[in-house]
């Protein structure tokens, strides 16, 4: 039996838990949320993701209720939020420093929010155990924050706020204070226990790769606008435009014009005395139209010799070699004074390298290996 596939997005059926409508945010002149319309369905794992400055804290800030929106609407469950205060609402918040309370237990820590809204004794101690457990927490308890581990405190307050059960919770770059192998191994624990809880998650990050590891779907911002919503593979794959090309992960950007050749091929003249490239692009774009092909470096294959069966080919001389462990990038150099990268993944130990420095080699690659993006 094969399992279910999580998409309610394409689903017209479904309605959103969190539905924000025309929504704009403005602080004097600024504006910093900008006519903003999203649907985020329960039991999402929602990433927001873009530079400092783009308006993805200022969108969670709106969903806790510490910001109201100069315009628009923002749909909780159906119903409108703005009236609601932020200790009402049934969402949660998570901040980076997490805000232990250091003169409590770990088990106090998780109890404070249930005692403050004077839940039964018996019903607290449950919950709490139950939060323990999920956390693996269970052997700390008794422990005050100042005696566990960075990782751990992390776990502690993401129990203290589940504990309350909230429809949403908010996680603001959560995983900051962390080592990157820590990082790592935690963004594992939280995408098990939002999906052990079926809680909405809503996490604002900076770091594409947390937000490609964790999310069911990132939503790449820019100057208080959503670029583009898509699932990982997808905002990999076929970014809608030169800047989410270029803010996730690694990318290679080939300035030119592209002239159309069939139904979804062009020809796209790049630079003079070079062949036209050959480009199977679902974007559509006019004759003559300015674009650039997005093509990721693990897509361009290194090699020697001229590859004959390849649909397009360029020669150039290596400038840089980055040697990563499990991959080596290559910068090769262009006669047009472009710099093109190309990776190869290491699959076995090698006492010598295939290619070094100044090495004149081909770079190739095949008609459908990149994206075509009008600039």
């Amino acid at each position: 039996m094969t399992a279910s596939v999580f998409e309610p997005w394409n689903d017209p059926e479904a309605k959103p838990l969190i539905h924000f409508q025309n929504v704009t945010k403005r602080y004097g002149d600024f504006t910093a949320i900008d006519d903003l319309t999203i649907g985020i369905y329960e039991k999402e794992f929602y990433a927001l993701l873009g530079p400092s400055g783009c308006g993805k804290t200022t969108l969670m800030r709106m969903l806790a209720g510490f910001e109201t929106p100069s315009e628009g609407t923002i749909l909780l469950a159906g119903q409108d939020i703005a009236p609601v205060p932020p200790n009402k609402r049934a969402v949660n918040m998570m901040f980076q420093s997490y805000a232990l309370f250091p003169h409590l237990s770990v088990w106090e820590n998780i109890a404070f929010g249930l005692k403050r809204e004077k839940m039964p004794k018996h019903d607290i101690n449950d919950r709490v155990d139950e939060m323990l457990r999920l956390t693996r927490l269970e052997k700390f308890a008794r422990r005050k924050p100042h005696q566990i581990s960075g990782g751990q405190r992390q776990r502690v307050a993401l129990a203290r706020s589940l504990a309350k059960h909230p429809k949403l919770l908010l996680l603001d770059e959560p995983l900051g204070a962390l080592d990157k192998k820590l990082r790592q191994e935690t963004q594992f624990e939280l995408m098990d226990i939002q999906e052990k809880t079926g809680t909405t998650f809503v996490i604002v990050t900076h770091d594409q790769e947390e937000a490609m590891t964790v999310a069911s779907r990132v939503a790449v911002m820019d100057h208080g606008k959503i670029i583009q919503v898509a699932t990982p593979d997808r905002i990999y794959e076929t970014p809608n435009s030169v800047y989410v090309a270029d803010f996730i992960g690694d990318v290679n950007l080939i300035a030119g014009t592209a002239k159309l050749t069939g139904s979804d091929t062009y020809a796209m003249s790049w630079h003079e005395g070079h062949a036209p490239l050959t480009v199977q692009s679902p974007n559509a774009l006019s004759d003559g139209q300015n674009c650039q092909l997005a093509i990721r470096p693990e897509k361009v294959a290194i090699s020697a010799e001229k590859p004959e069966q390849a649909d397009n080919a360029v020669q150039g001389r290596i400038l840089d070699i980055a040697y990563l462990g499990n991959i080596s990038t290559y910068h090769v150099e262009l006669p047009t004074g472009a710099v093109i990268k190309a990776q190869t993944a290491n699959t076995r130990r090698i006492a010598r390298r295939a290619f070094t420095w100044e090495d004149t080699v081909w770079l190739s690659w095949t008609a459908t290996a990149g994206v075509l993006l009008a600039d």
